[in-house]
């Protein structure tokens, strides 16, 4: 599971427990005007990856660390469910796909963030609302 944070103009994947052992990665920063968009990922395990080089893949129960395809993925998902693709410009990897708490409400606040819609600053962890609102 990862925690995503938006502070000071930058989204930030936190990387929790065990994970950061098999994903081989603790923490992705990235500024936010790089980031394109996310949305929910529910097929994240089911979806070919490419080339596992660095983490921990067993088909279809986890997917950790970076993957390449003609372009580079990172990924931490054990619950399909529970998985948002995060979409980005201008960075070593051209998308995260990351299992968090509550995927709708990461997707919306990131959305909004990217859009630049009343942000302050955002942690998602569990029971925590977001400070973003989106008006659609």
């Amino acid at each position: 599971m990862t925690i995503v944070e938006i502070t000071d103009g930058h989204l930030r994947v936190v990387v929790e427990g065990m994970d950061k052992v098999l994903a081989l990665k603790s923490t992705i920063e990235v500024p936010l005007a790089h980031v394109r968009g996310a949305s929910l990922s529910p097929d994240a395990l089911r979806e070919p990856r490419g080339l596992r080089l660095l983490g921990t893949s067993v088909p279809g129960v986890i997917a950790a660390g970076s993957f390449y395809d003609g372009e580079w993925l990172f990924m931490d998902v054990h619950n399909h469910a529970q998985a948002v693709k995060i979409e980005l410009d201008h960075e070593h990897y051209a998308a995260l796909i990351v299992e968090v708490e509550d995927p709708a409400a990461t997707v919306s606040t990131i959305n909004a963030a990217v859009r630049g819609v009343g942000f302050g600053g955002w942690q998602g962890t569990p029971g925590q609302a977001s400070d973003a609102s989106d008006p659609t």
